[in-house]
């Protein structure tokens, strides 16, 4: 039997790709690059074929088992973040503004590496399944993974099971966490335009300013956690962003905000979407202004069933690490709209050794070490070979 780990030549070739990737990060929706040092590795390795996705970046592919085999998916996510790196290495980011601190270029380079076994496996006539590789896009945002689905993915290989995972910094490297129902928080990114009628700041009194009026918004949204959420149920709101008025003496004619509501509980997340429309709404209209909140699309709660638990802690118990439970994060996971088409399951990897301080995600010093591009390899592998 085909030992389903990475050899030393093959890790070696991750850890590489890995860090070139790293240091050419590209934010969602542009990873050009990305995309042909994917395609550029998988043209490498026998018996993987890449298929027509209509993706404009991403990439699909797919290698061929025995006709009695099932239809797995894996997916890893490819894009960076807008931030600048502060953490010194000689493969740190040489694109100014823009890095992987969330460890997706890991998970790109896992699912390579796992092509890689696979294709071995496959050319030593041992592969059953056939196994599908989504190296997706556009995480960051979650809007990747509905581009996947409107282009028809699911219709066009219609897999059996799917199967992700994320890095996690707060877990000891060598480890593989399993968890049995919501791992992750659902949640609804929206924006509120607050609009007003600007002037001259030497005279209030004719204008309506929507920079006084969008900070009592504020104020007032907080109170969705504190006082509209049932204290045990776990809900984030955070405002990200500000954008509105001139350094000059302009009264602003209108301002907007960028923020994220989340939550583990299906029902505190429709309580907080209605409540947030009603702030909006009134405390506007009490400053004389007008507000509008516009949402994007709700990314539900990543959950994973006690079927496909029971399926892929199998998988993992084959790795050369320790499976360990977690508790569930308000960090959100567009992999969780695929359960509306294939039965999924999502792990976390440990990434930090161990006397190391964990450096968190969506941090100027995230790192990820790369030794657990072993352990992702052979977990997508062996995942891939469930029967």
């Amino acid at each position: 039997m085909t030992d389903i780990k990475l050899t030393e030549k093959e890790f070696e070739y991750t850890v590489d790709f890995k860090r070139d990737i790293h240091m050419h990060p590209e934010t969602a929706h542009n990873e050009f690059r990305t995309t042909e040092k994917i395609r550029e590795a998988l043209e490498g390795i026998p018996g993987v074929e890449i298929m027509d996705s209509g993706f404009e970046t991403g990439l699909l592919a797919v290698i061929k088992g025995r006709e009695e085999g099932r239809k797995i998916l894996l997916r890893a996510d490819i894009d960076a973040l807008p931030q600048n790196e502060e953490y010194e290495s000689p493969w740190k980011s040489v694109i100014p503004g823009v890095m992987h601190a969330c460890g997706h270029d890991v998970h790109t380079a896992s699912l390579v590496g796992a092509a890689k076994i696979l294709g071995r496996i496959k050319e030593a006539g041992e592969l059953k399944n056939t196994v599908y590789l989504l190296f997706q896009p556009a995480e960051e945002g979650t809007t990747g993974a509905r581009m996947v689905i409107d282009k028809g993915t699911f219709d066009r290989i219609s897999p059996e099971m799917c199967f992700g995972f994320h890095n996690w910094p707060k877990l000891r490297l060598g480890t593989i966490a399993c968890h049995k129902g919501v791992l992750m928080a659902g949640k609804r990114n929206f924006s509120v335009l607050i609009k007003g009628s600007g002037g001259h700041g030497s005279m209030p009194h004719l204008n309506v300013d929507p920079i006084v009026c969008v900070a009592s918004v504020i104020q007032s949204l907080q109170t969705v956690v504190s006082r509209n959420t049932d204290p045990v149920d776990s809900l984030v709101l955070s405002i990200s962003m500000i954008e509105g008025g001139r350094p000059v003496n302009i009264v602003a004619d209108e301002v907007k905000l960028v923020a994220t509501v989340r939550s583990l509980s299906d029902a505190a997340l429709d309580r907080a979407i209605e409540r947030v429309e009603s702030i909006v709404k009134n405390t506007a209209e009490a400053y004389g202004c007008k507000g509008e909140v516009y949402w994007q699309e709700r990314i539900p709660a990543l959950l994973n069933t006690d079927e496909m638990y029971e399926i892929a802690k199998k998988a993992a118990s084959g790795c050369d690490a320790e499976i360990i439970e977690c508790e569930p994060s308000l960090a959100s996971e567009d992999f969780a709209l695929y359960r509306s088409f294939v039965p999924s399951f999502f792990y976390w990897i440990g990434s930090t050794p161990e006397g190391e301080e964990p450096e968190d995600l969506h941090r100027p010093l995230f790192h990820c070490n790369d030794r657990v591009l072993r352990t992702a390899a052979q977990l997508f592998a062996r995942a891939a070979m469930t029967e």
